[in-house]
């Protein structure tokens, strides 16, 4: 049994021993921690909702109305001249054909116009089923080379065209060798039709990206010839077809500006053309297409924008139209704001 004094004297024993401290992992309390900053937190009531939707519905079905008007305003004319411009006897084996340096790749086409075409009329060539944007061929340049006329020697990102006869390349990479080299000549009555091949590129492309002392040099020397020649005493911040293809495509089908017509073309006009079918499009089932094109305020001919408008604007007033009448005919009584967790409690006191 034990005596008092020895209670006592365990009793003072566990009161003057340290007690064992916890190591909390709980942060310092605060109103940012806890996310209990002042923020609005609306109360989505039917008659926000329907409000909401119906102003979507009003902002964005004008607009729609508005960018499908513009794009229908535009007068385009596509021509698919790939397949037509192959000789009878050569279609059967159209890479040889293409690839033959006796052949003759001339070849007439003739556009109709259908409605008044405003200048300027924007000349372009499509191209179907070519892959611009695959990671080698992307890679496949060089930046400083095209940029200084001392980085010539900077090809090592360009292989396989890099050096040709023991010689670099400028401006290398399979981009500029692959170049496209069709030609089209446009006469109308008779008359030459002068196409504008200033200014189609981007002006930043032209100051920034392309020396004015960079010049052409072994370019297309090899044993495969890519695509088009350069003209080598004319510098690369002048060659404007070269920055226009330079600027790789994201999709297989794309479309690079070729010229300006700098004058209307009226109504049944019959233009001529003359075409040399020079771009081998055949070994990867490509197509090439010649386009000519008005723009308007909204650009060139695209329905997608006004669909997309007029999609989004009508889906939201047939869902304004849906709430509205669920709310008139079976209308739900709200519940108390005040029992909300930021009303009850707004200051973040606990």
């Amino acid at each position: 049994m034990n005596s008092p004094a020895a209670t006592t004297s365990l009793d003072n024993g566990s009161a003057n021993s340290p007690a064992p401290r916890r190591n909390s992992k709980r942060p310092k309390y605060s109103r940012f921690t806890q996310q209990e900053l002042p923020a609005c937190k609306p109360i989505l009531t039917p008659r926000w909702v329907i409000s909401t939707f119906l102003l979507v519905s009003v902002v964005f079905i004008p607009i729609g109305v508005a960018a499908l008007f513009a794009s229908r305003d535009v007068v385009e004319i596509v021509d698919r001249y790939d397949d037509a411009c192959v000789p009878a006897g050569s279609r059967s084996d159209k890479v040889k054909y293409i690839q033959s340096a006796a052949a003759n790749k001339s070849c007439s086409r003739t556009l109709k116009v259908p409605k008044l075409m405003k200048s300027p009329v924007f000349v372009y060539y499509q191209l179907d089923n070519f892959y611009q944007n695959h990671r080698r061929y992307v890679k496949s340049r060089s930046d400083e080379q095209l940029r200084y006329n001392s980085s010539a020697d900077e090809v090592s990102a360009c292989k396989p065209e890099d050096i040709a006869n023991g010689n670099p390349i400028v401006p290398c990479g399979l981009i500029a060798w692959s170049l496209f080299n069709d030609t089209y000549i446009f006469t109308l009555d008779n008359q030459n039709l002068t196409v504008n091949k200033t200014g189609i590129s981007w002006k930043s492309d032209r100051d920034h990206k392309f020396g004015k002392d960079v010049y052409p040099k072994n370019f297309q020397n090899g044993t495969l010839i890519g695509g088009a020649h350069l003209n080598t005493t004319i510098p690369l911040s002048e060659q404007e077809d070269l920055i226009v293809w330079m600027r790789t495509a994201a999709l297989p089908t794309f479309r690079k500006l070729y010229g300006k017509i700098e004058q209307d073309l009226q109504a049944n006009d019959e233009i001529q053309v003359t075409l040399q079918n020079n771009y081998n499009t055949y070994s990867f089932s490509g197509k090439k297409m010649l386009v000519l094109s008005t723009t308007s305020w909204l650009g060139g001919k695209n329905e997608f924008l006004g669909i997309a408008y007029l999609s989004v604007g009508g889906l939201c007033f047939f869902l304004a139209m849906m709430f509205t009448l669920i709310y008139l005919i079976k209308p739900r009584q709200l519940g108390d704001p005040s029992y909300l967790s930021w009303n009850r409690n707004p200051g973040g006191v606990r």
